[in-house]
């Protein structure tokens, strides 16, 4: 049966003297059984004693509530799937992942995409598509409304199943989802034109995050095996999404810095850099690059970039040319590889990590451009320059975080959902 939602009601407080209430406790107790649930396949309530130290009749009391609100479910016993020695044998207890999906969307200033994902993360649907970037907020509005509801339909998920969404918006979002509405700003509310009020009307919680902040939370999980041995860069590092405009995600000793407005990573301070003058990204400085040099008809008849249609003259093409030794391409890619050098130089110098992570759809195509960019990097920095390197999750980096963040705002938020037929 699919999955209905109801607000569990919860008014437990600290009384005046400090003793926390029985609700309380009993939410505070619940969701450190849920978080170990989350990251198991199969665990026992001696499991669960041994893992947050409650007591047999208070892990045993917390699970059966948990199973009353849909969250956990009671596996085969150890003796039906052949694995009982002796002994009566263990309940087992399992989150169950049929308790509701999450949506991930990308709302980018060119291309949309949108993914389904089940509690663990698992994207089971997919679906993307261009927007035209001078479309009105209420065209954007209905753009992504649709993306939505043709990746759920792609999906075979009821939206009654949706619990939250999460939306990566290229601008700064409160912790309320709001993009700043200030002088100069018109770019900012046109890019996340209300998407909470969009989608809470729909019945589900919604975050809406800056796309380079998503896109570092994306990294962070990418990177969880290396922090977890101690590897210090994968504890501080920047993620730079550099498509159509740079935007930057900092992770700082493991925790994601978003800023009072959620600023914390916008780039406009590029236009006060030299040799930068504005936050414009690889690819759009590619683009334009070589469309000037087609005007300017300086592209020699040999070259490749020569032959294609305009509309196929983008930073691919540039990236792929130079990678066959095109001079026109690689002239380009050492322009932008300093251009590059020059912004990761003003990261680092602020930020002192030493780890830079150029993340988006051109990530899987751009190591000739920083194998140029080191040598201007080491130029531009006072101190041992930052590893920069390509990030391996391609154009998937902002909706893998959207799902990482609308999983974890689930889970913090479970307490306070019913699901079940």
């Amino acid at each position: 049966m699919t999955p209905t939602r109801r607000v569990a009601s919860s008014n437990g407080v600290a009384t005046p003297n400090g003793v926390t209430s029985p609700s309380v406790l009993r939410r505070m107790n619940a969701t450190e059984v849920l978080r170990h649930a989350w990251s198991a396949d199969a665990l026992t309530a001696s499991d669960l004693i041994a893992l947050t130290g409650l007591t047999r009749s208070t892990v045993i009391g917390v699970c059966d509530e948990l199973i009353d609100r849909g969250w956990l479910r009671v596996l085969a016993d150890a003796r039906s799937t052949g694995d009982y020695r002796t002994g009566r044998p263990a309940r087992r207890y399992a989150l169950d992942v049929r308790a509701g999906h999450v949506v991930g969307v990308d709302a980018g200033q060119h291309h949309m995409t949108a993914v389904v994902a089940d509690l663990r993360g698992h994207v089971v649907g997919r679906v993307a598509r261009r927007i035209d970037p001078a479309g009105s907020s209420g065209d954007r509005r209905l753009a992504v409304s649709r993306l939505v509801d043709d990746v759920l339909l792609e999906s075979g998920v009821d939206p009654v199943d949706v619990l939250a969404i999460a939306l990566g918006v290229p601008a700064p979002a409160n912790a309320e989802g709001r993009s700043p509405n200030e002088v100069g700003a018109d770019f900012w509310t046109h890019m996340n034109p209300d998407f909470v009020g969009l989608f809470a009307a729909r019945g589900w919680m919604v975050v809406v995050e800056n796309d380079a902040n998503l896109a570092a939370v994306a990294e962070a999980a990418a990177s969880a095996p290396a922090a977890s041995a101690g590897d210090a860069r994968a504890l501080s590092f920047v993620t730079l999404l550099a498509g159509e405009r740079f935007g930057a995600g900092f992770v700082l000793d493991g925790s994601l810095v978003r800023g009072s407005r959620g600023a914390a990573g916008e780039m406009r301070l590029l236009d006060l850099v030299q040799g930068v003058e504005s936050a414009d990204g690889i690819g759009a400085v590619l683009r334009e690059s070589v469309r000037l040099a087609r005007s300017l008809r300086t592209i020699p008849a040999g070259s490749p970039l020569n032959g294609l249609p305009d509309d196929e003259l983008e930073a691919p093409a540039v990236l792929a040319a130079a990678d066959a030794g095109d001079a026109t391409a690689l002239r380009l890619v050492e322009r932008a590889a300093e251009r590059l050098g020059r912004v990761c130089a003003v990261l680092s110098g602020m930020l002192d990590v030493d780890r830079i992570v150029v993340a988006g759809a051109l990530a899987p195509s751009i190591g000739l451009l920083l194998e140029r960019t080191t040598p201007w990097l080491s130029h531009f920095t006072h101190r041992d320059a930052p590893e920069v390197v390509a990030s391996t999750l391609g154009d998937q980096v902002v909706t893998l975080g959207a799902v990482e963040r609308a999983v974890a705002h689930v889970r913090e938020h479970a307490f306070d959902v019913t699901v079940g037929g």
